[in-house]
């Protein structure tokens, strides 16, 4: 029962590293550090949209506008963070 407890958490750590790692590259490409006319690039940061925008989209939705600043990630990585604590916490041990 560990077992499946552990490949949730590194799911959850996975989760969380494309979420830094998407919320990083559109901050590169807002600066014009990185542009997305190179291929690879777009590949890259359509594939991290695809998997973070849903989530982000959720906490949105409940969030109130603030303007340019989007704390949406910020509450998404908080959540992941607390629902891993949680599962090692109240998980049950035989």
């Amino acid at each position: 029962m560990n077992s499946l407890l552990y490949l949730i958490i590194q799911i959850i750590n996975l989760f969380q590293f494309v979420l830094i790692v998407y919320i990083i590259l559109t901050w590169l490409v807002n600066f014009n550090i990185i542009n997305t006319s190179n291929r690879l690039v777009y590949l890259i940061l359509d594939s991290l949209y695809r998997m973070c925008e849903p989530s982000l989209n959720f906490v949105r939705s409940y969030l109130p506008s603030l303007g340019a600043i989007d704390l949406s990630p910020i509450i998404v990585y908080l959540g992941l963070w607390f629902i891993k604590s949680l599962l090692i916490e109240y998980w049950p041990t035989y």
